[in-house]
């Protein structure tokens, strides 16, 4: 009876997921990992001290989502399993839910089913020149030999640094998972202030952070590229490289010469610098200085850092690099009176403008839309109720110190925006329209992945 009651269930399941679009597919994956990860954070054998229904769902969800935003200290109200819990959330949060499971088919049949093909189509914008199946090895491969690095790196600072040796085990393997994925949680409740001059943990936080917002993408062309499986990167590689470089390195020094505030210490300003820069675009979310004491210029090159984000089909979130190229395609074809879109001598196809356009305004909309909600359920400066609502959306986690001080209210839209950041907004507003066109994805692949 019991066998058959499953076998029934499965059936209902397996039809109810085929009925409904990519884009729905993916919130409702998504939407049912944040129920569970909620249910088991509220278990209370996993908590240090009483915890609120809604403090577990803001948990759960910026886990999932990879933010990084907490409203109660992490170490402090949970005990281990419960902090397994939030490291496990970040990881299918980070690497994508359906890549474990296509990970498996891969290895059991050696093949992927048209359904998880579009599922992963919607979920990683990849250009034609990259085979889903060797994206998805990639996406594995690459994650468990980055983590590994970095949870050994940490060890040994940790050790260093006066640690004891399991304390030291359990901070390497939770913060290097939750760097790589760009997540942000913490289990130092002054995030890694403490470390502030130390080189080696800002640069081992720095790899490990760009290595996974620069996107799989990037990792896979490369690795084709060094194979000799293609003469050449993509056009897509080329774009998010060059952008972030030069995004990285203008946050830099602005922020470098723009802070003139005691906060950045003479002998290691320029560390400094370039660690709250490179939090803020692959959207990692870790500070070594009290963000909230930064000056307003620099708070708002990091709202912007922020709002761009890094790579598609990454760990990172923001608007997309690509994005941000996209525009400025269109305005410099404008300005000109060109009546084709281009980018490095290179034509831009009519459906990423679509794209590109639709993901900017619905990006800024939302933006403007929760900070207009926002500042009538909260008491707090603009700038800070800004800074907030791109930090979440963009599924940051920095923060000028306001998360824990929310109102219910301002919680529950905080928690929406992280949602809707993690899934992607386009995404999200497909879903939400219930497009189910035969291979209607937002994402049509083709050599720039917007």
């Amino acid at each position: 009876m019991e066998n058959k009651k499953y076998k029934k269930l499965n059936i209902w399941y397996r039809k109810f997921k085929i009925s409904k679009s990519p884009q729905m597919n993916l919130v409702w994956g998504f939407f049912l990992y944040t129920v569970i990860g909620f249910l088991l954070l509220s278990i209370p054998l996993f908590h240090k001290t009483s915890i609120s229904f809604l403090d577990n769902l803001f948990i759960s969800t910026s886990a999932i989502s990879t933010t990084g935003l907490v409203t109660i200290s992490i170490f402090d109200s949970y005990n281990i399993f419960g902090q397994f819990i939030i490291m496990a959330l970040i990881q299918v949060g980070g690497i994508g839910y359906m890549t474990l499971t296509t990970y498996y088919l891969i290895l059991t049949t050696k093949k992927i089913t048209h359904w998880h093909s579009k599922i992963i189509g919607t979920e990683f914008t990849l250009p034609n020149s990259i085979q889903i199946k060797d994206f998805i090895k990639s996406v594995i491969i690459f994650t468990l030999i980055m983590e590994t690095i970095g949870a050994i790196l940490f060890y040994y600072e940790f050790i260093d640094s006066g640690m004891g040796f399991s304390k030291a085990i359990w901070f390497s393997i939770f913060h290097s998972i939750s760097t790589f994925c760009t997540a942000g949680f913490g289990l130092f409740n002054d995030g890694f202030e403490g470390f502030k001059h130390n080189t080696f943990i800002n640069t081992t936080i720095a790899v490990l952070a760009i290595s996974g917002s620069l996107g799989f993408i990037v990792i896979t062309d490369l690795w084709y590229r060094i194979r000799g499986i293609s003469k050449q990167v993509s056009f897509t590689t080329k774009i998010i490289l060059y952008g972030f470089i030069i995004l990285l390195f203008l946050g830099t020094i602005l922020i470098y010469t723009t802070e003139a505030s005691s906060i950045f210490s003479y002998d290691s300003s320029l560390m400094t610098s370039f660690f709250q820069a490179m939090s803020a675009m692959t959207t990692v979310g870790f500070n070594t200085v009290s963000i909230g004491k930064m000056s307003l210029p620099v708070l708002l090159l990091i709202i912007f850092l922020m709002y761009v984000g890094a790579s598609p089909s990454g760990t990172a979130g923001g608007m997309k690099i690509t994005t941000l190229t996209a525009m400025l395609a269109i305005l410099k074809s404008r300005l000109l009176g060109q009546k084709k879109i281009t980018f490095l001598n290179r034509l831009i196809p009519l459906e990423r403008i679509y794209v590109a356009t639709s993901t900017f305004m619905l990006y800024t909309s939302l933006i403007f839309l929760f900070s207009f909600l926002l500042s009538y359920s909260e008491n707090f400066s603009f700038e800070r109720i800004l800074f907030e609502v791109a930090s979440a959306l963009g599924t940051v986690g920095l923060s000028t110190g306001i998360t824990g001080d929310l109102s219910s209210i301002g919680k529950i839209l905080i928690i929406i925006l992280m949602f809707i950041g993690r899934v992607g907004v386009l995404t999200f507003g497909f879903a939400m329209l219930q497009q189910k066109i035969e291979d209607s994805n937002p994402i049509v692949r083709d050599d720039l992945a917007v």
